[in-house]
Protein backbone atom coordinates (compact mmCIF):
# COMPACT_ATOMS: atom_id res chain seq x y z
CA UNK A 1 0.00 0.00 0.00
CA UNK A 2 1.26 3.47 -0.80
CA UNK A 3 2.05 5.70 2.12
CA UNK A 4 -0.55 8.39 2.75
CA UNK A 5 -0.31 11.46 4.91
CA UNK A 6 -2.98 12.14 7.50
CA UNK A 7 -2.75 15.72 6.20
CA UNK A 8 -3.71 14.81 2.63
CA UNK A 9 -6.35 17.21 1.37
CA UNK A 10 -7.61 20.43 2.92
CA UNK A 11 -10.55 20.41 5.29
CA UNK A 12 -12.77 21.99 2.65
CA UNK A 13 -12.59 18.83 0.51
CA UNK A 14 -14.88 16.98 2.91
CA UNK A 15 -17.47 19.66 3.58
CA UNK A 16 -20.11 17.52 1.91
CA UNK A 17 -19.47 14.74 4.41
CA UNK A 18 -19.90 16.89 7.51
CA UNK A 19 -22.89 16.03 9.68
CA UNK A 20 -25.51 18.64 10.48
CA UNK A 21 -25.38 20.33 13.87
CA UNK A 22 -28.48 18.47 15.08
CA UNK A 23 -27.39 15.01 13.92
CA UNK A 24 -27.51 12.61 16.89
CA UNK A 25 -24.35 10.76 17.84
CA UNK A 26 -24.71 7.02 17.31
CA UNK A 27 -22.17 5.40 19.59
CA UNK A 28 -19.07 4.08 17.86
CA UNK A 29 -19.17 0.25 18.09
CA UNK A 30 -15.67 -0.18 16.73
CA UNK A 31 -14.62 -2.35 13.80
CA UNK A 32 -12.60 -5.58 13.45
CA UNK A 33 -8.85 -5.14 13.70
CA UNK A 34 -7.33 -4.38 10.31
CA UNK A 35 -3.77 -3.05 10.15
CA UNK A 36 -4.28 -1.77 6.61
CA UNK A 37 -6.35 1.08 8.07
CA UNK A 38 -3.29 2.65 9.69
CA UNK A 39 -0.03 0.96 8.73
CA UNK A 40 0.66 3.43 5.93
CA UNK A 41 -0.19 6.55 7.94
CA UNK A 42 2.56 9.15 7.95
CA UNK A 43 2.68 12.77 9.14
CA UNK A 44 4.41 15.64 7.38
CA UNK A 45 5.72 17.73 10.27
CA UNK A 46 6.28 20.81 8.11
CA UNK A 47 2.68 20.64 6.89
CA UNK A 48 1.46 20.36 10.48
CA UNK A 49 3.46 23.42 11.49
CA UNK A 50 2.20 25.45 8.54
CA UNK A 51 -1.44 24.55 9.17
CA UNK A 52 -1.25 25.28 12.90
CA UNK A 53 0.46 28.62 12.28
CA UNK A 54 -2.61 29.87 10.38
CA UNK A 55 -5.19 29.11 13.08
CA UNK A 56 -4.78 32.33 15.04
CA UNK A 57 -4.08 34.57 12.07
CA UNK A 58 -6.65 33.82 9.37
CA UNK A 59 -9.55 35.19 11.36
CA UNK A 60 -10.06 37.60 14.23
CA UNK A 61 -12.57 36.84 16.97
CA UNK A 62 -13.27 40.02 18.92
CA UNK A 63 -15.78 41.72 21.21
CA UNK A 64 -19.24 40.14 21.30
CA UNK A 65 -18.18 37.29 19.03
CA UNK A 66 -15.27 36.46 21.33
CA UNK A 67 -17.54 36.53 24.38
CA UNK A 68 -19.94 34.14 22.65
CA UNK A 69 -17.14 31.73 21.77
CA UNK A 70 -15.85 31.83 25.35
CA UNK A 71 -19.32 31.06 26.69
CA UNK A 72 -19.39 28.10 24.31
CA UNK A 73 -15.97 27.01 25.59
CA UNK A 74 -17.32 26.85 29.16
CA UNK A 75 -19.90 24.27 28.10
CA UNK A 76 -17.07 22.09 26.74
CA UNK A 77 -14.84 22.03 29.82
CA UNK A 78 -14.29 18.83 31.77
CA UNK A 79 -13.65 20.66 35.05
CA UNK A 80 -10.92 18.59 36.63
CA UNK A 81 -9.16 17.95 39.91
CA UNK A 82 -6.55 15.17 39.90
CA UNK A 83 -4.28 16.05 42.80
CA UNK A 84 -2.76 13.95 45.53
CA UNK A 85 -4.33 16.21 48.17
CA UNK A 86 -7.90 16.07 46.80
CA UNK A 87 -10.64 15.79 49.41
CA UNK A 88 -14.38 15.26 49.30
CA UNK A 89 -14.83 18.93 50.22
CA UNK A 90 -12.71 20.09 47.30
CA UNK A 91 -14.64 17.86 44.91
CA UNK A 92 -17.96 19.27 46.16
CA UNK A 93 -16.68 22.82 45.63
CA UNK A 94 -15.56 21.85 42.13
CA UNK A 95 -19.04 20.48 41.42
CA UNK A 96 -20.61 23.70 42.70
CA UNK A 97 -18.41 25.62 40.27
CA UNK A 98 -19.44 23.27 37.44
CA UNK A 99 -23.09 23.97 38.22
CA UNK A 100 -22.56 27.74 38.21
CA UNK A 101 -19.34 28.48 36.31
CA UNK A 102 -19.90 32.25 36.08
CA UNK A 103 -20.79 34.68 38.87
CA UNK A 104 -24.46 35.84 38.66
CA UNK A 105 -23.42 39.50 38.38
CA UNK A 106 -21.18 38.66 35.41
CA UNK A 107 -23.98 36.76 33.68
CA UNK A 108 -26.21 39.77 34.24
CA UNK A 109 -23.60 42.17 32.86
CA UNK A 110 -23.25 40.00 29.76
CA UNK A 111 -27.02 39.98 29.32
CA UNK A 112 -27.19 36.19 29.36
CA UNK A 113 -28.57 35.53 32.84
CA UNK A 114 -31.40 33.55 31.24
CA UNK A 115 -29.10 31.72 28.84
CA UNK A 116 -30.55 28.33 27.98
CA UNK A 117 -28.57 25.73 26.07
CA UNK A 118 -30.85 23.03 24.75
CA UNK A 119 -33.08 23.00 27.80
CA UNK A 120 -30.30 23.32 30.40
CA UNK A 121 -28.54 26.31 31.99
CA UNK A 122 -24.92 27.27 31.43
CA UNK A 123 -22.73 24.61 33.06
CA UNK A 124 -19.42 22.95 32.31
CA UNK A 125 -19.40 19.83 30.15
CA UNK A 126 -18.48 17.42 32.96
CA UNK A 127 -16.52 17.02 36.18
CA UNK A 128 -13.47 14.73 36.10
CA UNK A 129 -12.09 13.09 39.27
CA UNK A 130 -10.29 10.03 40.58
CA UNK A 131 -12.35 6.90 41.28
CA UNK A 132 -12.30 7.58 45.03
CA UNK A 133 -14.45 10.69 44.51
CA UNK A 134 -16.89 9.47 41.85
CA UNK A 135 -19.73 8.82 44.31
CA UNK A 136 -19.15 12.22 45.95
CA UNK A 137 -19.32 14.01 42.59
CA UNK A 138 -22.39 12.06 41.46
CA UNK A 139 -24.18 13.07 44.64
CA UNK A 140 -23.12 16.73 44.34
CA UNK A 141 -24.31 16.91 40.71
CA UNK A 142 -27.58 15.01 41.15
CA UNK A 143 -30.35 16.46 39.00
CA UNK A 144 -28.08 18.75 36.97
CA UNK A 145 -27.42 16.53 33.97
CA UNK A 146 -23.68 17.18 34.32
CA UNK A 147 -21.84 13.88 33.77
CA UNK A 148 -19.08 12.62 36.04
CA UNK A 149 -15.90 11.35 34.36
CA UNK A 150 -13.47 9.10 36.21
CA UNK A 151 -9.82 8.60 35.27
CA UNK A 152 -9.02 4.93 35.34
CA UNK A 153 -6.78 1.98 34.42
CA UNK A 154 -3.93 2.99 36.72
CA UNK A 155 -3.97 6.67 35.75
CA UNK A 156 -1.61 8.32 34.92
CA UNK A 157 1.04 5.69 34.08
CA UNK A 158 -1.29 2.78 33.27
CA UNK A 159 1.17 0.18 34.52
CA UNK A 160 -1.03 -1.86 36.86
CA UNK A 161 -2.15 -5.39 35.85
CA UNK A 162 -4.78 -5.59 33.14
CA UNK A 163 -7.29 -7.35 35.39
CA UNK A 164 -7.06 -4.54 37.94
CA UNK A 165 -7.62 -1.98 35.19
CA UNK A 166 -10.88 -3.68 34.25
CA UNK A 167 -11.99 -3.86 37.89
CA UNK A 168 -11.24 -0.16 38.39
CA UNK A 169 -13.40 0.72 35.38
CA UNK A 170 -16.24 -1.45 36.64
CA UNK A 171 -16.01 0.06 40.13
CA UNK A 172 -16.27 3.62 38.79
CA UNK A 173 -19.25 2.69 36.61
CA UNK A 174 -20.90 1.07 39.64
CA UNK A 175 -20.41 4.31 41.59
CA UNK A 176 -22.19 6.27 38.89
CA UNK A 177 -19.50 7.50 36.49
CA UNK A 178 -20.96 8.34 33.08
CA UNK A 179 -17.56 8.51 31.36
CA UNK A 180 -14.28 6.67 31.87
CA UNK A 181 -10.98 8.28 30.83
CA UNK A 182 -8.58 5.35 30.37
CA UNK A 183 -4.84 5.44 29.77
CA UNK A 184 -3.38 3.16 27.16
CA UNK A 185 -0.23 1.10 27.65
CA UNK A 186 2.37 3.27 25.95
CA UNK A 187 4.66 0.27 25.43
CA UNK A 188 2.24 -1.13 22.86
CA UNK A 189 2.66 2.03 20.77
CA UNK A 190 6.40 2.37 21.25
CA UNK A 191 7.00 -1.24 20.18
CA UNK A 192 4.46 -1.20 17.36
CA UNK A 193 2.29 -3.87 18.98
CA UNK A 194 -0.90 -2.41 17.55
CA UNK A 195 -3.03 -5.50 17.93
CA UNK A 196 -2.24 -5.59 21.66
CA UNK A 197 -3.36 -1.96 21.90
CA UNK A 198 -6.56 -2.79 20.02
CA UNK A 199 -7.33 -5.75 22.30
CA UNK A 200 -6.61 -3.70 25.42
CA UNK A 201 -8.94 -0.87 24.44
CA UNK A 202 -11.57 -3.36 23.28
CA UNK A 203 -11.53 -4.91 26.79
CA UNK A 204 -11.82 -1.45 28.36
CA UNK A 205 -14.79 -0.61 26.15
CA UNK A 206 -16.56 -3.83 27.20
CA UNK A 207 -15.90 -3.10 30.88
CA UNK A 208 -17.40 0.39 30.50
CA UNK A 209 -20.82 -0.93 29.51
CA UNK A 210 -23.05 2.10 28.89
CA UNK A 211 -20.44 4.56 30.17
CA UNK A 212 -18.52 6.31 27.40
CA UNK A 213 -14.84 5.55 26.93
CA UNK A 214 -12.24 8.30 26.44
CA UNK A 215 -8.88 6.86 25.38
CA UNK A 216 -5.90 8.90 26.61
CA UNK A 217 -2.93 8.49 24.24
CA UNK A 218 -0.36 10.31 26.41
CA UNK A 219 0.92 11.98 23.24
CA UNK A 220 3.91 13.48 25.02
CA UNK A 221 5.19 9.96 25.74
CA UNK A 222 4.69 8.18 22.40
CA UNK A 223 7.41 10.14 20.60
CA UNK A 224 6.19 10.74 17.04
CA UNK A 225 3.18 12.23 15.31
CA UNK A 226 2.93 9.10 13.18
CA UNK A 227 2.52 7.12 16.39
CA UNK A 228 -0.16 9.61 17.46
CA UNK A 229 -2.04 9.11 14.19
CA UNK A 230 -1.85 5.32 14.34
CA UNK A 231 -2.76 5.10 18.03
CA UNK A 232 -5.74 7.37 17.38
CA UNK A 233 -7.02 5.10 14.62
CA UNK A 234 -6.47 1.89 16.59
CA UNK A 235 -8.33 3.23 19.63
CA UNK A 236 -11.28 4.29 17.46
CA UNK A 237 -11.30 0.90 15.72
CA UNK A 238 -11.49 -0.68 19.18
CA UNK A 239 -14.60 1.37 20.04
CA UNK A 240 -13.38 4.51 21.80
CA UNK A 241 -16.08 7.19 22.07
CA UNK A 242 -13.43 9.91 22.43
CA UNK A 243 -9.70 10.12 21.89
CA UNK A 244 -7.80 12.36 24.30
CA UNK A 245 -4.31 13.81 24.17
CA UNK A 246 -2.89 13.57 27.64
CA UNK A 247 -3.20 12.83 31.32
CA UNK A 248 -1.93 16.33 32.11
CA UNK A 249 0.98 14.70 33.93
CA UNK A 250 3.36 14.30 30.96
CA UNK A 251 6.18 16.70 30.21
CA UNK A 252 4.33 17.83 27.07
CA UNK A 253 0.56 17.66 26.99
CA UNK A 254 -2.00 19.04 24.50
CA UNK A 255 -0.62 21.00 21.56
CA UNK A 256 -2.29 22.29 18.42
CA UNK A 257 0.01 20.14 16.25
CA UNK A 258 -0.93 16.93 18.02
CA UNK A 259 -4.57 18.01 17.98
CA UNK A 260 -4.50 18.55 14.22
CA UNK A 261 -3.18 15.02 13.67
CA UNK A 262 -5.80 13.52 15.98
CA UNK A 263 -8.76 15.37 14.49
CA UNK A 264 -7.65 14.42 10.98
CA UNK A 265 -7.64 10.79 12.17
CA UNK A 266 -11.19 11.32 13.49
CA UNK A 267 -12.17 12.70 10.10
CA UNK A 268 -10.64 9.68 8.36
CA UNK A 269 -12.51 7.30 10.66
CA UNK A 270 -15.78 9.14 10.06
CA UNK A 271 -15.27 8.92 6.29
CA UNK A 272 -14.64 5.18 6.55
CA UNK A 273 -17.41 4.24 8.99
CA UNK A 274 -19.90 7.08 9.31
CA UNK A 275 -19.43 7.15 13.11
CA UNK A 276 -18.71 10.38 14.97
CA UNK A 277 -15.88 10.13 17.52
CA UNK A 278 -15.16 12.88 20.03
CA UNK A 279 -11.94 14.70 20.83
CA UNK A 280 -10.50 15.97 24.11
CA UNK A 281 -7.30 18.00 24.48
CA UNK A 282 -6.10 17.99 28.09
CA UNK A 283 -3.22 19.62 29.90
CA UNK A 284 -1.82 22.97 28.85
CA UNK A 285 -5.08 24.52 27.65
CA UNK A 286 -5.16 27.20 30.31
CA UNK A 287 -5.92 30.56 28.66
CA UNK A 288 -8.96 32.03 26.96
CA UNK A 289 -6.82 33.08 24.00
CA UNK A 290 -5.46 29.56 23.64
CA UNK A 291 -8.83 27.84 23.82
CA UNK A 292 -10.14 29.95 20.93
CA UNK A 293 -7.55 28.32 18.67
CA UNK A 294 -8.86 24.87 19.63
CA UNK A 295 -12.43 25.95 18.86
CA UNK A 296 -11.32 27.29 15.48
CA UNK A 297 -9.42 24.06 14.78
CA UNK A 298 -12.50 21.93 15.46
CA UNK A 299 -14.78 24.19 13.43
CA UNK A 300 -12.49 24.29 10.40
CA UNK A 301 -11.35 20.66 10.41
CA UNK A 302 -14.45 18.77 11.51
CA UNK A 303 -17.33 21.21 11.33
CA UNK A 304 -19.90 22.81 13.61
CA UNK A 305 -21.18 19.47 14.93
CA UNK A 306 -17.91 18.97 16.79
CA UNK A 307 -18.44 22.11 18.87
CA UNK A 308 -20.92 20.38 21.18
CA UNK A 309 -20.01 18.62 24.44
CA UNK A 310 -21.03 15.19 23.15
CA UNK A 311 -18.12 15.39 20.67
CA UNK A 312 -15.66 17.91 22.10
CA UNK A 313 -14.32 18.39 25.62
CA UNK A 314 -11.42 20.32 27.06
CA UNK A 315 -9.72 18.88 30.12
CA UNK A 316 -8.86 21.86 32.30
CA UNK A 317 -8.93 23.50 35.71
CA UNK A 318 -7.39 26.99 35.56
CA UNK A 319 -8.89 27.69 32.10
CA UNK A 320 -12.27 28.59 33.57
CA UNK A 321 -10.80 31.34 35.76
CA UNK A 322 -9.09 32.96 32.78
CA UNK A 323 -12.27 32.81 30.71
CA UNK A 324 -14.10 34.56 33.56
CA UNK A 325 -11.45 37.29 33.63
CA UNK A 326 -11.75 37.82 29.89
CA UNK A 327 -15.53 38.02 30.09
CA UNK A 328 -15.32 40.53 32.92
CA UNK A 329 -12.91 42.58 30.84
CA UNK A 330 -15.45 42.43 28.00
CA UNK A 331 -18.15 43.94 30.22
CA UNK A 332 -16.08 46.42 32.25
CA UNK A 333 -12.96 47.18 30.21
CA UNK A 334 -10.78 46.13 33.16
CA UNK A 335 -8.98 42.91 34.10
CA UNK A 336 -9.76 41.70 37.59
CA UNK A 337 -7.56 39.71 39.94
CA UNK A 338 -7.71 35.92 39.79
CA UNK A 339 -9.01 35.80 43.38
CA UNK A 340 -12.26 37.29 42.10
CA UNK A 341 -12.75 34.18 40.00
CA UNK A 342 -11.93 31.26 42.28
CA UNK A 343 -12.01 27.85 40.63
CA UNK A 344 -13.72 26.21 43.60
Amino acid sequence: MNERSVLDGPASNVLQLRPSVDQPVVRNPGVPYDASWFDSMRVNLSAVDRRVATLGTRRSVKKDAQAAWLLKAITLIDLTTLNGDDTAGRVRRLCAKARQPLRPDLLDALGVEQLDLGGRPLTTGAVCVYHRFVATAVDALAGTGIPVAAVSTGFPAGLIPHELKLKEIQASVADGAHEIDIVITREHVLTGNWEALYNEVRDFRKACGEAHLKAILATGDIQTLSNVAKASMVCMMAGADFIKTSTGKEGVNATLGVSLVMVRAIRDYHERTGYLVGYKPAGGVSTAKGVLNYLILMKEELGRRWLEPDLFRIGASSLLADIERQLEHHTSGRYSAFNRHPLA
